[in-house]
């Protein structure tokens, strides 16, 4: 087995040299961006890279057409590396899957040439519907991760981070069903759809005084009519309830549940609700993996944020790479793109994640993880750990 300083110096050399795919990678996803499950142009464009490079590439995994699971190497050790490659409806890239995708396609190209000598199997999964919909979740029910002992993947962000705040958090979509009449010579007729759709916004919005402060609950409408003159007779949106664990998830949808319900009951309306993906869970950091993710990040010149826990938990977002976490030791870093006040799903947030700071966080963000790779390798202690099945989480 080769030591870790000789494959890192290794890795870092065969990132180097795929640089410029990787930040055309990049680029081309950030150009063509795709809404979750509709992935085909991105998860075509990376499994495209990785077979190239020698990768066993099986695609359509978990009977989802744009997953897939590229594998190279024979050891023991399997680590996991998760691209994600969805976009946001209407602003596009605006959480930076494009360096993801790149990143996790590096990271793999870097361990390519080293699995064998360093006792691993390799597997960068393709993985979508990170935003709303739960790839991974899907995924790992259906035994796509099986035999994975370490997962990992980063993510951009306006600062860098070794961790990331998480909530747990449920996708609904909402339904009601009214009559329609004419709103202005027979109204009386009519059972308005609209109405109930604002009772339960008014609901919410008083519910939200009386939940913990760590909770969130918000949403849009999707549909809201067809005509100002016509009583609305089907309108729809879609809820989003976070808290900090599931368990205190299942607590609190109950009470956002009875605002729905009630705009049924206060119109006459029917209600419909139907999950949107499973829910996702709150996040397990391995510290190991997590300390050497950092040590690797900043031999590269990347300076970390030590946020203070308040400030941190208010920058809570939610991810399936959470559920992974709970079955599988995981990392989910944050690469830094020093683009603040811009952040996270904004359209500012888009354009910072296809510039020169954000393709150097790619490159960057791809060797961390292959040195974070080779360190578990390599290191007999956290290797036999690995192995073993045994947790070091937060």
């Amino acid at each position: 087995m080769p030591v870790a300083t000789d494959a890192k110096s290794a890795a870092a050399s065969t990132v180097a040299a795929a640089e410029d795919v990787l930040i055309g990678l990049s680029h081309r996803i950030h150009a063509h961006p795709e809404i979750n499950f509709e992935e085909e142009l991105a998860a075509n464009w990376v499994a495209t890279v990785l077979a190239d490079a020698g990768f066993a590439v099986e695609t359509g995994v978990a009977d989802l057409p744009t997953a897939f699971v590229a594998t190279i190497g024979s050891g023991p050790l399997t680590v996991g590396i998760c691209a994600e490659y969805d976009a946001l409806p209407g602003i596009g890239h605006a959480c930076g899957h494009n360096i993801i995708a790149a990143a996790a396609t590096g990271a793999g190209l870097a361990l390519a040439p080293l699995a064998d000598d360093l006792g691993l199997t390799v597997k960068v999964f393709g993985t979508p519907a990170e935003e709303g919909g739960g790839g991974k979740i899907l995924m790992l029910q259906r035994g796509v991760f099986e035999g994975v002992h370490a997962a990992m993947m980063v993510h951009p962000s306006p600062i860098e981070r070794e961790t990331m705040a998480c909530l747990a958090v449920s996708h609904t979509h909402v339904r009601y069903t009214g009559k329609s009449a004419h709103a202005s010579a027979w109204p009386e007729q009519g059972i308005n759809a609209a109405d109930a759709l604002t009772v339960a916004q008014v609901g919410i919005g008083l519910l939200r005084q009386h939940v913990p402060s760590a909770s969130r609950i918000h949403g849009i409408v999707t549909h809201g009519g067809d005509a100002p003159n016509v009583v609305p007779e089907a309108t729809s949106g879609v809820w989003l309830v976070r808290a900090p664990t599931l368990a205190e998830l299942a607590v609190l949808e109950p009470r956002v549940r009875a605002c729905w319900e009630a705009g049924a009951l206060a119109t006459g309306c029917t209600l419909e609700t139907e999950p949107v993906g499973p829910p996702y869970s709150e996040m397990r950091y391995d510290i190991e993996m997590a300390a050497s993710y950092r040590a690797n990040a900043t031999a590269l010149g990347r300076t970390f944020i030590d946020l203070p826990k308040d400030l941190a938990d208010r920058t809570a977002g939610s991810t399936d790479m959470a559920n992974i976490s709970l079955a599988i030791p995981t990392i989910h870093p944050m690469l830094g793109l020093d683009c603040l006040p811009a952040s996270n799903h904004q359209p500012d947030f888009t354009a910072a994640c296809a510039t020169t700071v954000a393709d150097k966080a790619t490159v960057e963000g791809a060797t961390a993880m292959a040195w974070t790779c080779v360190d578990m390798a390599t290191d007999q202690a956290q290797r036999a750990r690995l192995l073993a099945g045994e947790r070091r989480d937060t």
